[in-house]
Formats: C-alpha cells, structure tokens, sequence
C-alpha cells in the first residue's frame, strides 16, 4: 500500500497541537485541561499541563473493564532456569494491585521514589507498575550494577525504598544482589527506609531485621486476601520515572519521564510506527534496565493492549543461536525489537541461518533494530534470512521513543540500509555546522531538533535543571542537541555516522568512524567491528580499526587486516589513512549491547580512564590493550 507518512508527517507539521490532542484521545484520562501546550512551563514547555491521569489504569484496569481480561498480559521465558509463566491482565492486575499494598503499606506514598533494582522476571515490571499505581517515581538500576554505582543514583534520587529481587542469573553463575545492595547503602549519604525482596529459589538473600523484607511472601499475603488500592491520580506533568543515564565519567545524568505525555506518544507508536494490533504478542529483546525495557516491555505493549513477552536469556548461549526463534515460534511473537549487536552476535555463530530452518515464524512479520548503529550487511543479512521488513529506527533514552524511523503502520517506506528512514511527527529534524548554521544535503554535521520536543521526551533532569540547559540545549539555541553526527539524503533520508565524539580529525578532514565501520562489515569474514580515533603527532588522529572474525575464519589475521586496509583504502580513499586494522576475539560493549568505543579510544591515547558502570566484562579491557600492544601501539 502507498504509506500514508507523508500525508500524516504535513498534518503534525500544520497542527501540532491538534495532531497532539487527537493522539491523547487513545488514553483513559481522569481529567482534560483545555492547554495542550504551555510553552512557558519548564525548560522548553510542557504537554498536557493541567491534565490528570494513572499510568498503572491506562495499562491493565482499562483493559481488564473492556474486554480483556482473560488475554495473556505478560508472558516470561527463561532458558537459564527453564521456566515459563504467564499472566493475563486481570491475573497481572491482581499481582500489581497486591505490590502496591505492600508499597503503601511500607509509607511509599506520591511523588516519593523508589529504586528497583531487579533480573528480567515478571516482578520487575510488577514493581514498575505498582509505583506507578501509586504515584511512586520509580528509578529502575540494572540489577547487578556495582555498589558505588548504586549507591550514587541512591543518593541522587534519595529513594524511600529499594524493591530488589535476591539475585541475578547469567549463563553457568548467580550474581548474588543483596551484598552489592547493602554495600551501596553502607556507601550512599541517604539511607532508604526499606529494602523489599523477592526471593529467587536459585539464591536466597539474607534479610536484616527491621529494615529487609520479604516481598514475594507479603504480595502472596496480600493476593490471597484478595487487597485491591485504587489508582492514585497524577498530574500529566508528574514524573512516572527516573532513568539515569550511564556515562562513563562524572555524575550519571537522571532523565525524567512524565506521566500523560509518556503514555500518548508510546500508544501511538505501537499503532503508526511498529503496525502492532490490540491482542497480538510483541517482544523487546531489552532489559528493563534500559530505556527500551521501559518503553517496550513494560508499558507501551500494555498501554496498547498487547501481549509482552519478558526474557531472561541471551541472543547465543542459551542454549544457543537458535533462542531468539524458538521464543517467536513458542509464543508466536509478530514483532521483535531488539539491538543490531544481538544480531551481529547470532549471525557471527550462524552465519548461515541453520537455526532459522528449525522454528515456525510463519506468524512473525517485522523485526525492527535500534540502540546504535545498523551496519547495512547486518540489516540486509537480517533480511536475507527472515524475509521480512527489518526496520533500523533511532532514539535515545532521553527521547524515550523513536525519533526517525520507518512507520510500518502507515505504510512502509523505501528502506535504504544504513539510514533509520524519516523523523516521525513531534520531530523537526535539522543538520547544523557547529556555528549552528543549517547544512544542505548530503552534508555531515551535528544533528539536532527543534523545540519543543514531542510528548514521550523527557523535559528535563532530575533536579539539574541547569544541567539539562547546559548538556542539551544551550549549544544551538531553538533547538535539543543530540550529541550525533549524521547527514540528511536529497529523499529526507538521515543516516546516522557516529556520535560527535567519534566524528575524528584526520590532517584537517572531519571524517566518521561509522563509515568506516560500513566498510569493514563489507569483509566477508568480519562479524563486528568497531573504528576509533586514536592520537597521531603528524596528523592529530588516526582511524584504528577492531574487528571480530565469523566463527569458523580458519585464515590468518595479518593476511586479513591487510585486506580490511585495502578496502577502507579502495571505498572511502587515502584521506582516511587507515592503516591499523586490529582482530580481537570480542569488543568491550555494555550491558544493553553498545561498544564502548570512547574507553578503547582512552586506552589506545594512554589517558587516565575509569572502568564504565555498564561495561559487560571488564576482562575485554584487559584484551584490548594487549592487542594494541601487539600492534605497536604504546598505550
């Protein structure tokens, strides 16, 4: 069908305010104001000002009083422990229901926080849902985070209570949670009132009497006594959550989500971008630890009235390649969401797609990428294998939902690979120099829209409100800095090159990393790959570039690294002088799959650098250096 984006795209442009408070019709509100918009309230304005409404209503009670209460809300797999459940909303509304007793029942109250710090089980999105039953802010820390970390978004959002689980399970170990908790409070100034437990059978936590409680116990209590609260009204306005950011140096940046905002833009997004109907199973392959396990784990699927599927395993290893396509055929799951870095790591141990032959996906019709960049021979592998749309999308945590994307929903566009497409509506999307002067196609340079941001992005930091002024706003004036470098095609196409740190300075030509990383990927025998700037006397920075063989590459490193050096020489020219081509066994990457390209780069100029919160295993590290070394390079 010919896509309506268009059409619709020019119908926000024209009327942003009635395209805004048509969209908001989709949402269950306790009370309407007549504003929309008020353009002098916080840092740019604010949507839905004097409007009233309960996230945890929009998510389950509506849907439970209108016709869904026996369709499965909520359905957990775990190939690490071999467990499944699942739960429909009335059954995940009377577990909601009965946490949040226990929240109250332990003072939590509105607008005080709480710090969940949970595994991918039901319980987490459990607890997000019953503090936002209450009015309680919730600040989710992926669980397994080191104490120091924990401790310093303890004393940022002062929590009155940590709602934990008692460990974390990865492939062949449990990460026991509770030490790291009560070393972080041990650490943190602020001191919690309580810490609620659920209780894992693999690892039992030691409770502290007076303080530690066990949750699973007091929310089975209250179920059986069949509690029910009342969703609490808040402001459109009032925050639903805290997400902190993961920076690798200084104070983690707490980005604020509100309530009414949140929720219009999310429900539009299932319908319009990711073409998802009322009833069907969709899955983010995330963790709630991150800003798409908010958006698309827990609350836009069951804003929309969808089935979500929680996982709590890994793209390989466990048991293997084939995990991904077993959970869509088992659960006939229509859409995936996950990151390019679990594809590329599936496709570097099933080059061929062996696994896909073993499983039905006839049901499965889109799969859809985000997170950092898809390099085009993962998106066109993806689609060689699957044969379905796989649609690359761009957004940050700050934005909470997409900014530039391909709108399955209202027909889909050309896909160019290596672009995310077009900005969705509430996006004015530019490209400026770095005096702030607009750039003309096909241009490279800092990428940034105008204000105000849509509903759904955040309006500011938790309580740093110069902070949000100064990191986003005050560089290019009129407009939010994204902090990534790209360029805008003769079709309206952006595409995504690196973020403005990684655009490097080769003898005076502003060049991207990301480039070179498509050409890389280009080498039939390369999985992954990674190009960083690293310091040069002569021409003040030097692409180097790492990359991670395809399993069964029997051929030698050097005879390969010689041919990566050609090619970057033959597609992107001798501007680039890429002479370093460096095979690793595997990148450093965070937890949520992003390569930590800054650290390798800190490593390889000999500067000071400090461990990154997030890192996956710090050992890579260790790998890294070695490897530079062995190249001679003095780090």
């Amino acid at each position: 069908m010919a896509s309506r984006y268009h059409e619709v795209y020019q119908s926000w442009k024209h009327d942003p305010l009635g395209f805004w408070k048509t969209a908001a019709e989709e949402i269950d509100w306790v009370s309407t104001g007549e504003k929309v918009f008020d353009p002098d309230q916080g840092q740019y304005g604010r949507w839905y000002p004097d409007w009233e409404c309960n996230t945890c209503y929009n998510c389950l009670d509506r849907h439970v009083e209108h016709g869904r209460p026996g369709q499965p809300a909520l359905i957990y797999d775990s190939p690490i422990t071999g467990r499944t459940a699942s739960y429909t909303y009335s059954e995940l509304l009377e577990e909601v229901e009965a946490m949040a007793c226990v929240l109250a029942d332990h003072g939590l109250v509105k607008g005080d926080r709480a710090i969940i710090y949970m595994p991918m089980i039901p319980q987490a999105v459990m607890a997000m849902l019953a503090c936002a039953r209450l009015g309680v802010i919730h600040s989710v820390v992926f669980g397994g985070f080191a104490a120091n970390e924990l401790a310093t978004r303890i004393d940022d959002a002062t929590p009155k209570s940590i709602i934990a689980a008692s460990c974390g399970l990865e492939p062949g170990r449990v990460i026991a949670y509770k030490p790291l908790i009560d070393q972080a409070i041990d650490i943190a100034r602020h001191k919690p009132d309580s810490c609620l437990v659920f209780q894992r059978e693999e690892l039992a936590a030691d409770l502290k009497p007076g303080r530690d409680h066990d949750l699973g116990a007091l929310q089975a209590e209250a179920v059986v006594a069949g509690r029910r609260i009342a969703p609490v009204p808040v402001k459109a306005t009032d925050p639903l959550y805290i997400l902190y950011t993961s920076g690798t140096t200084g104070q983690p940046k707490g980005v604020v989500r509100d309530n009414g905002g949140h929720m219009v833009a999310l429900k539009w997004s299932m319908k319009y971008l990711y073409d998802i109907q009322p009833g069907e199973v969709f899955w983010a392959a995330s963790d709630v630890g991150w800003v798409v396990g908010h958006s698309y784990i827990c609350y836009a699927p069951l804003l929309h009235g969808c089935t979500t599927v929680v996982f709590e395993g890994k793209p390989v290893g466990t048991p293997d390649a084939g995990t991904f396509w077993r959970v869509i055929s088992d659960h006939n799951v229509v859409s995936l969401f996950t990151a390019p870095t679990a594809f590329r790591a599936i496709r570097k141990e099933d080059p061929a797609g062996a696994f896909i032959q073993q499983y039905d996906l006839s049901q499965f019709r889109s799969l859809f990428l985000a997170g950092e960049r898809a390099d085009p021979e993962t998106v066109n592998w993806a689609i060689d294998q699957l044969q379905v749309p796989v649609i690359d999308h761009w957004w940050q945590t700050e934005t909470g939902w997409c900014i530039v994307g391909n709108p399955v929903g209202l027909g889909l566009l050309p896909v160019k690979p290596g672009s995310p497409t077009v900005p969705m509506p509430g996006y004015d999307v530019q490209v400026l120099d770095d005096a702030g002067h607009p750039l003309g196609a096909n241009t490279l340079g800092n990428i940034v829209v105008q204000l105000p941001l849509p509903p759904g992005s955040f309006p500011t930091l938790w309580n740093a409100d110069k902070r949000f002024f100064d990191a986003y706003l005050a560089e290019f004036p009129g407009y939010y800095k994204t902090a990534d470098a790209g360029v805008i095609d003769d079709d309206g196409y952006l595409s995504i090159m690196a973020r403005t740190d990684d655009i490097i300075n080769v003898a005076g030509h502003r060049l991207s990393t990301g480039g070179m990383e498509e050409v890389l990927a280009t080498h039939p025998d390369v999985a992954e790959c990674a190009v960083i700037g690293i310091a040069d006397k002569l021409k003040g920075q030097l692409p180097c570039g790492f990359v991670v063989l395809k399993a069964g590459v029997d051929r030698s490193h050097e005879e390969i690294e010689k041919e990566l050096i050609k090619l970057v020489r033959d597609k992107i020219g001798p501007v680039a002088a890429f002479k370093i081509a460096i095979t690793v066994d595997r990148l450093p990457k965070t937890r949520s799959g992003k390569i930590l390209r800054g650290t390798m780069r800190q490593i390889a100029d000999g500067e000071t650098w400090k461990m990154p919160a997030t890192i996956d295993d710090p050992a890579i590290l260790d790998e890294i250096t070695e490897a530079l070394k062995t190249h001679g390079i003095s780090v």
